[in-house]
C-alpha cells in the first residue's frame, strides 16, 4: 500500500499507557453522541498539568529506531535556548492580536497537531488551507511545509508568524519589538544567546524547542531494531509484512537497516489534491446543530457567511512547474496514530478512510504518481496494517506532552511584560 504524502493514521488513541493525568487525545473525540450516557472527553484546564523534563537531554540521547540528531539538528541542544523556545511556543502574545500561540495549532496532547480540525483556524477566524503537521520528530524532516518550501526549522517559524491568516504580524520588526519590550524575554535571550532578540536567534530558539520533541522507542522499534519478538503480536507482524510487501507502503515510507524515518523526503501526487481542486462543489453541506442533530444547508447560504477555501496546487505554488501540480511532501509515520486528520488538507478523519483511499488506487488522473495502484487488500489485511501503524507510537510521547503542560502560557492582552 502506497501511503505517500500524508499517511497519518488513527485518532484519539491512548498508547504506551501514559499516566492518567496525561491523556493523548482531542479535547472531545465526538464519539457516542447518540448515547444517553454520553460523557465528554474534554480535559479541563484544572487537570491539564504536567511535569517538566530535561528536553536538552532528550535531544542528545540515543533513541531506538532514529538516527543521531547531530546529523539533522539546527544547532547543538542548548538548555537555555530550548526553554526560551518553549516559552515562545506557548505565548499567545506573539500573534498580532495577542490571542494565538504556536501551540494552538500544534496541540501537545493531540500529537502536536490538531485532531479536531481538518485545517486550523487562524487569525480572527480566518481559514488556513492545509492541515497542521505534527511536530514530533520534525527535526528529521529534510523539507518543511506540505509543499517543501523550507528546509530549515529556524527559518520556517517566520512563515506562520507573518502569514495574514495565521498569526498576522505585519513584520519581523513588529515581533521583535514585542520581545524587546518584555524584561523577561530580554533576560532569556541574553542568557541563551548573549544578545537581544533578532530574526536569527528568535527562529533558532523556536527551532531548538521543536528539535527536542523526539519520540521513538516504539514497540515496532523494540521488535525490529532490538529483536524483542514479544513487542509485536501476530497481527502487527502481518501488518509489517504488508507494509513492506503487498501494500508497498515502504516504497515512500522508508525503513532502513539502522533506523526508520518512514519517509523518502520527496513529494508525490496521490490524487487527493487533484480531487479537491477539480471536483464540483456539492449543492448542500451538512451542519451539526447539536450532538446527533444534523441538517443540510444550501451551499449558497454558507458562502454568504464563510470564506471560500483557497485552491491548493501543492508544490506547483513554489516551483511553477506544471508537473508539480498537487504534489505534497511524504510525511514520516512515527506517532501517526495520534495525529489525525490525515493528508495535506485533513481530508480523511480515520485510519480506515486512508486505507480505503489507497486500496482503491487513489484518484486517477494524468499526473498521478506511478506508485499509486489498486492494492487488493482484504478486510483482515487492512486491520493488520492498521495495527502495525499504531505500533509506531513512541514510548515517551506522554512525557513530552507532560512537559508541554508544565510550560508557562503567555496570555495577557497587554504587550509582553
Amino acid at each position: 500500500m502506497r501511503l505517500a504524502c500524508c499517511f497519518l493514521l488513527g485518532a484519539s488513541l491512548v498508547l504506551a499507557e501514559p499516566p492518567l493525568s496525561i491523556r493523548l487525545a482531542p479535547g472531545d473525540d465526538k464519539t457516542g453522541y447518540r448515547r444517553a450516557d454520553y460523557q465528554t472527553d474534554s480535559l479541563s484546564l484544572a487537570r491539564r498539568r504536567g511535569s517538566a523534563i530535561d528536553l536538552a537531554a532528550n535531544a542528545r540521547a540515543e533513541h531506538l529506531g532514529l538516527p543521531p540528531l547531530a546529523d539533522f539538528q539546527v544547532a547543538a541542544p542548548n538548555a537555555g535556548a530550548i526553554q526560551l523556545g518553549r516559552k515562545l511556543f506557548f505565548d499567545r502574545r506573539l500573534s498580532r492580536n495577542r490571542t494565538m500561540s504556536c501551540a494552538m495549532c500544534h496541540i501537545p496532547e493531540q500529537g502536536f497537531t490538531s485532531n479536531e480540525l481538518k485545517r486550523p483556524i487562524g487569525f480572527e477566524g480566518r481559514g488556513v488551507k492545509r492541515n497542521a503537521p505534527t511536530l514530533l520528530n520534525v527535526a528529521f524532516n529534510q523539507r518543511l511545509f506540505w509543499d517543501a518550501r523550507e528546509r530549515e526549522l529556524a527559518q520556517q517559524i517566520w512563515s506562520p508568524l507573518l502569514a495574514a491568516n495565521e498569526m498576522n504580524n505585519p513584520s519581523v520588526g513588529y515581533v521583535l519589538d514585542q520581545l524587546h519590550a518584555d524584561p523577561h524575554y530580554r533576560e532569556l535571550f541574553q542568557q541563551a544567546f548573549g544578545e537581544p532578540a533578532n530574526i536569527l536567534n528568535t527562529g533558532l530558539a523556536l527551532a531548538q524547542y521543536q528539535q527536542s520533541l523526539i519520540a521513538a522507542n516504539s514497540r515496532f522499534d523494540r521488535w525490529y531494531f532490538a529483536g524483542d519478538q514479544a513487542a509485536l503480536n501476530a497481527q502487527e507482524k502481518l501488518g509489517f509484512r504488508l507494509f513492506t510487501g503487498k501494500a508497498a507502503c515502504s516504497s515512500c515510507h522508508l525503513i532502513g537497516a539502522q533506523y526508520a524515518l518512514f519517509t523518502d523526503h520527496q513529494l508525490h501526487n496521490t490524487g487527493v489534491g487533484y480531487q479537491e481542486s477539480m471536483q464540483k462543489t456539492p449543492a448542500t453541506v451538512t451542519v451539526q446543530l447539536a450532538p446527533g442533530v444534523q441538517v443540510a444547508v444550501d451551499q449558497k447560504l454558507v458562502s454568504t457567511v464563510g470564506e471560500a477555501k483557497e485552491n491548493d496546487l501543492g508544490r506547483y505554488e513554489v516551483s511553477l512547474q506544471p508537473a508539480d501540480r498537487w504534489k505534497y511532501r511524504t510525511p514520516g509515520l512515527r506517532n501517526v496514530a495520534l495525529t489525525a486528520p490525515y493528508m495535506h488538507n485533513g481530508e480523511f478523519l480515520s485510519l480506515q478512510a486512508v486505507i480505503d483511499f489507497y486500496n482503491r488506487g487513489g484518484v486517477q488522473h494524468e499526473l498521478l504518481s506511478p506508485l499509486i495502484r489498486p492494492l487488493g487488500l482484504v478486510e483482515s489485511e487492512q486491520a493488520a496494517l492498521r495495527a502495525f501503524l499504531v505500533a509506531l507510537t513512541g514510548g515517551n510521547v506522554a512525557q513530552l506532552v507532560g512537559d508541554a503542560f508544565a510550560a508557562p502560557v503567555g496570555d495577557t492582552t497587554a504587550s509582553p511584560q
